[in-house]
């Protein structure tokens, strides 16, 4: 008999995160404990229970511009090398739990300096996290390897300077650069400089594009910034069409997409929330795969959006009748896609994804 596809099935199976951010990833009980420590009074509510509801409820806001406000209570709590060292290492450990093997974690570093700190020194509390957090699950029995990106943001004008952030760490665990932030007004354009400079270092990044903004903004990040990665990318839809009879076809720049296998960062409950789609069930993760993009499964926001990458996986499986073939080859997927080198990257497939997964597949 098969193994059904279950939260708690789907919670054992190895995952593969590409687009998850820190900042929007804490312990509702966290946020509420730092505060305390560091004077900050501006929380909704100090009751944990209730600041989790607070959070879930006003992200849920059906624009991207007012999903991105609560963003500043745990912005708030996160400007200590202390802080942000803790959030790291439970970031990981929460991931661990859900049985993520590899993970990549962002966040922008130019919203954690008004305590005094300089960009290197919270990129180093944070990768002191990351790394605290994997030995605290290897030591639980959960091997997971956590690599960093480091995000500007798009309406701000710092991004160089993050980009050579990235490079400088780029030996110590940050592995890419990323821009995000409302699109609407702030073309990728405008950060050409950064891209041009990762490029000139052979270095790695993705850009939050077609999201809440639609295909001219995928066009700005794979034609003139040379994207490795779409963050969100689900107005690409805009470019396909199903004619009456199911077939689909793709348009110039949808087929670009597909043909360079450039992968998709699909974030579900967040495009809900920002009002990027109307529902899970009308999310079009499942026209993607059936057109053959190279579609991953994200959390996004694992604090707005009360979710895990298990209840992602769930959510799309029961509303689109995905079983575990298809859950392996969306796992894979992010595995090919990730920032890291190819041998690792293989090794992870061959001798961590696919083993788990033969044992459910029919």
């Amino acid at each position: 008999m098969s193994t059904p596809v279950s939260l708690e099935t789907i919670g054992e199976v190895p995952k593969a995160l590409l687009h998850d951010h820190l900042d929007g990833g804490l312990r509702p009980a966290t946020v509420v404990d730092i505060a305390g420590q560091v004077g900050y009074d501006g929380l909704p509510t100090t009751d944990p229970d209730e600041l989790a509801t607070w959070f879930r409820t006003r992200s849920h806001s059906g624009s991207l511009e007012r999903y991105l406000e609560p963003f500043s209570h745990t912005v708030a709590v996160m400007q200590t090398a202390d802080a942000l060292h803790r959030v790291a290492r439970e970031c990981v450990e929460d991931l661990a739990a859900d049985a993520v093997v590899y993970a990549e974690v962002r966040f922008a570093p130019e919203l954690h300096i008004e305590g005094g700190l300089r960009f290197d020194e919270v990129t180093d509390a944070v990768l002191a996290g990351f790394a605290d957090g994997e030995r605290d699950a290897a030591a639980a029995g959960r091997d997971i390897t956590v690599r960093c990106l480091v995000t500007a943001m798009r309406h701000a004008a710092l991004s160089r300077e993050i980009a050579e952030l990235a490079i400088r760490f780029r030996d110590k665990g940050v592995v890419g650069f990323d821009i995000a932030g409302a699109e609407a007004g702030h073309p990728p354009t405008r950060h050409l400089d950064a891209f041009e400079y990762m490029r000139d270092h052979n270095a790695r990044f993705t850009i939050h594009a077609g999201e809440a903004f639609g295909l001219p903004s995928i066009h700005e990040a794979i034609a003139f910034c040379g994207a490795d990665r779409l963050g969100h990318g689900v107005r690409i839809t805009d470019d396909i069409t199903v004619d009456g009879e199911g077939r689909l076809r793709l348009g110039r720049l949808a087929a670009i997409v597909r043909d360079k296998r450039v992968p998709l960062e699909l974030c579900p409950s967040s495009n809900v929330q920002t009002g990027a789609v109307g529902s899970i069930a009308e999310h079009p993760f499942d026209l993607l795969a059936r057109a053959r993009l190279r579609v991953t499964i994200n959390t996004d926001n694992r604090l707005m959006s009360d979710t895990t990458m298990s209840k992602e996986m769930l959510l799309l499986a029961e509303t689109f009748g995905y079983g575990w073939a298809d859950l392996q080859r969306f796992t894979v997927n992010a595995v090919k896609s990730a920032f890291i080198p190819f041998d690792q990257r293989v090794q992870i497939i061959e001798e961590v994804i696919k083993p788990h997964y033969a044992a459910l597949i029919d």
